[in-house]
């Protein structure tokens, strides 16, 4: 029972340590690919500011996470416009499986800037 009680926290803390490492790579990774495809569906003619950010909230969505704050440059994307920025910024305390220990505070950020695709009329 002694090599119990000292073997358990141990354990305990490597669990935990490795799920909460997890959840904060997943969260990761998935900023990152909502950038890209909130950029990518930015950069295609006839595209709006709520398209991008439709396409980034539905990617974030699919893994579950809250609370995040999408910011999409220029605010208003016209025919004129050159590059999409899509930046996303996620909070771990909200977005934890478990209590935030590494995480506590922090903000995953991910950002992407794509050139618009432009068309000409060939006559």
């Amino acid at each position: 029972t002694v090599e119990f009680a000292f073997v358990v926290p141990i354990i305990f803390l490597f669990f935990f340590g490795a799920l909460e490492f997890s959840r904060a790579h997943m969260i990761n990774h998935t900023c990152e690919n909502a950038v890209y495809e909130g950029a990518r569906r930015g950069i295609v003619p006839g595209a709006t500011r709520q398209n991008v950010i439709d396409v980034t909230q539905a990617i974030l969505n699919s893994a579950s996470v809250t609370s995040s704050m999408i910011t999409v440059t220029p605010s208003v994307i016209t025919p004129d416009t050159t590059h999409v920025t899509v930046v996303v910024s996620v909070p771990m305390d909200a977005n934890s499986w478990v209590k935030p220990l590494y995480f506590r505070g922090k903000t995953i950020s991910a950002s992407c800037t794509l050139q618009r695709e432009k068309y000409s009329n060939l006559l």
